[in-house]
C-alpha cells in the first residue's frame, strides 16, 4: 500500500491529430497528388496563412487561434520543420519535428512508426486507372458479396462516389469500391438496404486476400439516406494488416500495464495490444479522453486518434472547416492538459499531412510535430 506521501505511477496519453502535418518533409518530392509532388505542402502552416489572410472565414474569423498548443511549442516545431527561425518565446512543453522513415503517407505507416515499428516493406498501391483493381480482387468481392459486378473501381473521394453511385448501389446491391493514393481498398454500402453487418463481413473476408498483396487496409464505409442526400455514418471499420512485430501497446501490456484505445486505433493495429477501445465522433472521443483522465489505471497507456481533421476537412479541402476543428481541439485539449496528474505525460502528434490548400484530395507527405 502506498503511503500518503507517495505519488502513484503516472499515465501516458499519446494523442494523434490525424493529418495535422507541419510541412518540410525532405523527401516530399517522391510523393504525389496526381502528377503534382507534395514538395511545399504544409497543412498547419498553410491553414495559418489562409486564416491570417482572411481566406478561412466560414464559421470563424481572424488569425488561427491555438493558444494551448502554441504554448507547448507547436509553431516552434513547424518553424523547425521548414528551416525558419524558431520563435524566441520559450514554450512550456517539449517539442520537435519528426521525419518518417516508412515509405508511405497513410494511416498505418504513420501510426506503426509512432508505435515503434517502421513499415518493413513497400506497400502495394492500386493504379490511378479505371478499373483500378485486378481481376483477382474484383472476383473475390463478387464471390463474397454474391453479386455480378462492382461499382466505382477507381481512385475517388468517398463522398463523391456515394453521390455518383449511391442510387445504383441501392438498386443493384453492387458494392461501391474505390481507392486512393494510399494503400487501401474502401467499400461503401448503404447501412439499411445493403446491411451494415453484411458490409463488415465482406470487408473482413476480403482483407486477408489484399493483405497478402501488402495492401495496408480494407475500410468499410457505410452510409445512409436517399439519392441526393446520402451521408456517411460513424460506423466505419478499418481492417488493417497485422503488424509483423511487437509495438508500443504490446510492450506496455507485457510490462503488466493496461492499454486503452480511443477512436480507430484498435482497428489500425488489428487490436494487437489493446485492452479496451472507445469509439465515436471527435467530440465523443474528446469526452472519452477526459473520462480516462479520471479512470485510466496507474502506469497505463491511452492511445487516441482524432480522425475528423482528415476525414471531414483535409480530404474535402475545407480550409475553414479544418481551422475551426483545430481551434475546437485546442480549446478542449487545453482543459484536459490542466487536469493531468504530476507524473502523467501527454504527447500530441500527427501521422501524416492532408494540406487542405493542396491540389487533389489525397494525403500529403509531411512530418508530425
Amino acid at each position: 500500500m502506498s503511503s500518503a506521501n507517495e505519488v502513484p505511477d503516472g499515465r501516458a496519453f499519446l494523442v494523434v491529430m490525424d493529418s495535422v502535418g507541419i510541412g518540410g518533409a525532405p523527401d516530399a518530392d517522391g510523393f504525389f497528388n496526381g502528377d503534382v509532388p507534395d514538395t511545399g505542402s504544409n497543412t498547419l502552416g498553410h491553414i495559418a496563412k489562409a486564416c491570417a489572410e482572411g481566406r478561412a472565414n466560414e464559421g470563424r474569423s481572424g488569425p488561427l487561434d491555438l493558444p494551448n498548443m502554441a504554448a507547448l511549442g507547436l509553431f516552434h516545431a513547424e518553424a523547425l520543420a521548414n528551416d525558419r527561425a524558431i520563435p524566441a518565446i520559450k514554450p512550456s512543453g517539449s517539442w520537435g519535428a519528426a521525419q518518417e522513415i516508412s515509405q508511405g503517407k497513410d494511416t498505418p505507416s504513420g501510426h506503426w512508426e509512432l508505435a515503434g515499428l517502421p513499415v518493413p516493406w513497400d506497400w502495394h498501391y492500386f493504379p490511378d486507372a479505371c478499373p483500378a483493381f485486378p481481376t483477382l480482387v474484383r472476383d473475390a468481392i463478387c464471390e463474397i458479396a454474391q453479386v455480378d459486378g462492382i461499382l466505382g473501381d477507381k481512385h475517388a473521394s468517398g463522398t463523391d462516389v456515394i453521390k455518383a453511385y449511391g442510387a445504383e448501389h441501392v438498386k443493384s446491391g453492387k458494392p461501391i469500391c474505390y481507392t486512393s493514393a494510399d494503400s487501401v481498398l474502401q467499400i461503401a454500402a448503404h447501412e439499411e438496404t445493403y446491411g451494415l453487418e453484411r458490409l463488415l463481413d465482406l470487408c473482413a473476408r476480403l482483407a486477408p486476400i489484399v493483405h497478402e498483396m501488402k495492401v495496408g487496409r480494407v475500410i468499410a464505409r457505410p452510409f445512409i439516406g436517399q439519392e441526393g442526400a446520402f451521408v456517411r455514418t460513424p460506423n466505419r471499420r478499418d481492417y488493417a494488416i497485422m503488424p509483423p512485430a511487437p509495438i508500443l501497446s504490446n510492450w506496455v501490456q507485457d510490462a503488466g500495464r493496461r492499454v486503452y484505445g480511443i477512436g480507430k486505433i484498435g482497428d489500425i493495429f488489428s487490436m494487437q495490444g489493446f485492452d479496451e477501445v472507445r469509439k465515436g465522433t471527435d467530440a465523443q472521443l474528446m469526452q472519452h479522453l477526459g473520462d480516462l483522465l479520471d479512470e485510466a489505471a496507474a502506469g497505463s497507456l491511452t492511445f487516441a486518434n482524432f480522425v475528423e481533421f482528415d476525414s471531414l476537412f483535409g480530404h474535402r479541402r475545407d480550409v475553414s472547416g479544418y481551422a475551426r476543428h483545430l481551434e475546437w481541439f485546442d480549446r478542449e485539449i487545453g482543459k484536459l492538459i490542466a487536469r493531468l496528474g504530476p507524473k502523467d505525460i501527454m504527447v500530441l502528434t500527427a501521422d501524416h499531412g492532408n494540406d487542405p490548400t493542396w491540389i487533389g484530395t489525397d494525403h500529403t507527405r509531411e512530418p508530425p510535430s
